[in-house]
């Protein structure tokens, strides 16, 4: 996808754009290039595929939520900055949080923002260590390539507020979906659509899930990572 191809396709997106989104993005990509050469942040280093992989990937989480209605928004796993970063840029208004372990990506976070000059909260610490001080915070809270969706789930709903949204932005979800389905029941939440979509050309398959939530989480919903990880919630009867 090349720049012009990027502002053709956001367009019909209704994304409304300015020429400093535009530069800002343009060194986004350059700073991403340079840092990658000794730190390692992304495979996706080809202008066209950065465009389209990662800036415009980022962007269709619009088909999902109106971004204009969000207040706060954290971005768990964000590594190099996707879709938080990106969506901060056309989104200045939202107050956005990126979370990420690796404290390599969160170094390169903090220095692109300073770059960016773009007002972002960024986070070292694990998902599950975050949320025992910021449980029902969020208007919207994202995550792509993280891990699977039931454990994603049940890092991630936890976090979110009353009547917000959960959008994890997955690929192909055929084997993840069906169990990950007593997770967001057990945590108080339910899912209202899934919009999947071809990114681009053919370029892949996009599944954005729509779960919304309909009850506060408290500190017994927490539970530790090898929990998570070896026993799954299972919905009572």
């Amino acid at each position: 996808m090349t720049k012009d191809e990027f502002i053709k396709e956001i367009t019909k997106l209704n994304i409304v754009y300015t020429s400093d989104m535009l530069d800002k993005l343009e060194i986004y990509k350059e700073y991403l290039k340079e840092y990658n050469e000794y730190t390692n942040l992304t495979r996706i280093t080809n202008d066209e595929d950065i465009y389209l992989k990662h800036f415009y990937d980022s962007l269709t989480i619009i088909k999902a939520i109106d971004l204009n209605n969000i207040n706060n928004l954290l971005d768990i796993g964000s590594g190099a900055g996707f879709p938080g970063m990106v969506i901060k840029i056309f989104y200045p208004n939202i107050s956005v949080t990126l979370l990420d372990s690796n404290n390599k990506k969160t170094k390169f976070l903090e220095s692109l923002s300073e770059k960016l000059n773009l007002n972002v909260t960024v986070v070292n610490k694990r998902v599950e260590d975050y949320a025992k001080d910021n449980l029902n915070k969020f208007d919207l809270v994202t995550g792509r390539a993280v891990a699977s969706l039931r454990i994603l789930n049940e890092l991630a709903i936890p976090l979110v507020k009353k009547d917000g949204y959960f959008l994890p932005l997955k690929a192909n979800i055929d084997n993840e979906y069906a169990d990950a389905l007593d997770t967001i029941s057990v945590l108080h939440s339910v899912v209202e659509k899934i919009i999947t979509f071809d990114l681009y050309k053919n370029e892949g398959l996009r599944n954005i899930i729509i779960i919304r939530k309909l009850e506060n989480s408290g500190l017994d919903n927490l539970r530790t990572y090898d929990k998570i990880l070896k026993k799954p919630l299972v919905k009572k009867n």
